[in-house]
């Protein structure tokens, strides 16, 4: 087994995922139930970012719209995706199986249950929930990782999976028996878990950039050691890898970026085995490759499906996890029935 290379298109591959992020970031700035013209829109943020003086025409309850917030929705929206999307891509690597995500060391479940408990204790404010779920969300990780190396176990993908199943069963159970014994609960409980970006500012925004940048930025370091582990744990040791450590960077990066996404986001589903999965099916195979194209792609996904979280139903908002299941079911059931026609062929 060879170590994938990438294909001759990568400027062309490239290209078209920076375009796509571009109109998905217009679009979700252009969009919303204030009808504000496009080019006064880029005018007013222009007019915010550089020292030119300029007159984009809106007032200023308009210009608020624009700056407060839609600007840092759109961009959360874009953090949060490129940062799911990389940790799919990269747990896929590691764990050389295309149907992993960011959640499957436990993150969900983790969070899950440190956001139940907060709510529950009456500390549901836009502060604590997200504390307690990026605490519940590291701690499940941790227990995955300990029980995963429990009785001298060498910690390979294969029992880092099967401790992620057990240690994510755990919480879960926890979690809803929270919620049966705190009823009242259960409606704010689900609201979070739907996930959502309802911002009030540039505060989430601030809260989250800082994490996803350390995490994407060692993902994107480790994405040629991903396809030197392609070939296999021992093949790799001997071009000179170490799968331990790399796992364990690549684990660490991911979690943090996860688990900081989810805190301020809530759990929204699909997003981190969509986007690597469609990157892998037009860009090939290689990491060098497919964790940069999913991280412009996983921003520009989310960012579309908030704009039809927002507006589809206006002035109420669909929860944006739904969106992403609405499009990740019918996105596996293509990828299946193509896999099991080229199968037949």
């Amino acid at each position: 087994m060879t170590v994938p290379r990438p294909r001759r298109v990568r400027p062309a591959v490239f290209a078209g995922a920076a375009a796509l992020l571009f109109g998905a970031l217009a679009v979700g700035l252009f969009s919303g139930p204030s009808a504000l013209a496009p080019w006064s829109v880029v005018v007013e943020v222009v007019d915010r970012i550089t020292p030119f003086d300029l007159d984009s025409g809106l007032d200023t309850r308009q210009a608020a719209v624009v700056w407060d917030l839609r600007l840092p929705r759109v961009l959360l929206g874009a953090v949060v995706g490129a940062t799911l999307a990389a940790a799919g891509a990269a747990y896929q690597g590691v764990f050389r199986n295309p149907l992993a995500d960011p959640y499957l060391l436990g993150v969900a479940a983790g969070a899950g249950l440190g956001a139940t408990l907060a709510i529950a204790a009456g500390g549901g404010s836009a502060l604590v929930v997200p504390v307690a779920a990026f605490a519940g969300a590291v701690l499940a990780v941790v227990a995955t990782y300990t029980l995963g190396g429990v009785a001298g176990m060498r910690r390979t993908g294969v029992t880092l999976i099967l401790a992620g199943v057990a240690v994510a069963a755990f919480f879960t159970a926890a979690q809803t028996f929270v919620q049966q014994r705190n009823a009242d609960s259960i409606r704010e409980v689900y609201s979070w878990i739907l996930g959502r970006l309802g911002t009030v500012g540039w505060g989430e925004v601030a809260i989250l950039a800082p994490y996803a940048t350390v995490a994407v930025s060692v993902l994107l370091l480790h994405r040629r050691l991903l396809d030197v582990l392609a070939v296999g744990e021992e093949e790799a040791e001997t071009l000179g890898a170490s799968p331990a450590r790399i796992r364990l960077a690549v684990v660490l990066a991911a979690t943090l970026g996860t688990a900081a996404a989810v805190a301020v986001a809530g759990l929204i589903g699909f997003v981190g085995i969509v986007v690597p999965h469609a990157v892998r099916l037009t860009a090939g195979a290689s990491y060098r490759i497919i964790l940069p194209i999913s991280v412009m792609g996983g921003a520009a996904f989310l960012v579309l499906a908030d704009t039809v979280a927002r507006t589809a139903m206006a002035p109420s908002e669909i929860p944006i996890g739904v969106v992403t299941a609405f499009v990740g079911g019918p996105f596996f059931a293509l990828v299946l029935r193509t896999r099991a026609g080229g199968g037949r062929t």
